[in-house]
């Protein structure tokens, strides 16, 4: 999945079988394949580095770390790279300024000294991100409750490689420009134009699982796809459904090498033989995130993550994992 800033890829497990009465997601789903753009607003403004100032570097004379979320300059909340500059103007006279950060759930409180640098300018020495935006493909939709599942795996921030925990977000229109294949060295990843106009549905999780939230898209309630179940799943020819080229959903296949039933989301191990698919992206690529597999008419679960040096093989996630997350 290719994501700005270098959002990492990530390409559990039903531990008990559920009675059908206790299922509430649909045995029945609208097949996705759709390539979608992705945006999500962090809850809290995300340090992502540090740079030097007259010289030194912040981060030794600071406890702040990457990853660190701040929430509060002073005594005022802030949810925007422009919310926590104001509030920070407001306290330059202090020099050390109050913040409020959270790691790892938890509230941390601490100082930050801004500095004046060569140009007479304040600095702070921080990097920081307030909103990731990328691509990726949506899995299903409910038809009956109208919720969507996307990715099959969480988004990270690339550069402090943690979990982006979301204020809100949306998936939204986007047309495949361009392949960049992969590499025994890089995996590729596709290229899109992004039409942040056209909104197809909100996120209200970011999981390890995948993305997930209510839909507005248009779709065919009779064209549905049905779920299989774990055990249906079998070695051997499968299709995966994602878009290489505009917005044309496509139908390519793989075969299913081996299936873990133990592993929280790596659950399904393929490998691409499709020698259009192959030909175009020379495996597995960013983008293809969330792009359903089909196996036997029934939707088995969807493709999460790329494997350097093995260009043709990925994983998959189950759907129910999938179906049962976005149900919660």
């Amino acid at each position: 999945m290719k994501i700005k800033n270098k959002l990492l890829i990530f390409l559990t497990i039903w531990l008990l079988i559920i009675p059908n009465s206790a299922i509430a997601y649909s045995n029945k789903v609208i097949l996705g394949g759709e390539n979608v753009g992705i945006e999500i607003a962090s809850d809290g403004i995300i340090v992502v580095g540090f740079y030097q100032i007259n010289g030194q570097n912040i981060d030794k004379t600071t406890d702040i770390q990457i990853g660190d979320r701040i929430i509060q300059v002073g005594d005022k909340k802030v949810e925007t790279i422009d919310e926590m500059i104001k509030a920070m103007n407001t306290y330059l006279k202090d020099k050390n300024i109050a913040l409020t950060l959270k790691r790892n759930n938890k509230k941390i409180k601490t100082t930050l000294e801004v500095e004046l640098d060569e140009s007479g300018v304040y600095k702070t020495g921080l990097y920081v991100k307030d909103k990731v935006t990328g691509i990726g493909t949506l899995t299903y939709v409910d038809p009956t409750t109208s919720v969507y599942g996307a990715l099959g795996h969480e988004i990270v921030e690339g550069y402090s490689g943690t979990k982006v925990e979301i204020r809100d977000g949306k998936i939204f229109s986007s047309t495949i420009t361009g392949i960049n294949q992969s590499t025994s060295k890089k995996t590729g990843e596709k290229e899109a134009k992004l039409n942040e106009d056209i909104t197809y549905g909100n996120i209200r999780e970011n999981t390890d699982k995948g993305i997930f939230g209510t839909y507005y898209g248009i779709y065919d309630h009779k064209d549905t796809i049905e779920v299989a179940n774990i055990d249906e799943i079998t070695n051997g020819e499968a299709y995966i459904y994602t878009v290489i080229e505009g917005n044309k959903k496509e139908k390519f296949k793989i075969n299913i090498v081996s299936i873990d039933k133990k592993t929280a989301t790596k659950n399904i191990l393929f490998e691409i033989t499709d020698p259009v698919l192959l030909k175009k992206t020379n495996g597995v690529i960013k983008g293809m995130s969330g792009s359903p597999i089909v196996q036997n008419d029934k939707l088995v679960g969807a493709v999460t993550h790329a494997i350097q040096n093995r260009n043709k093989m990925g994983y998959g996630i189950f759907i129910t994992t999938m179906l049962e997350e976005g149900d919660n």
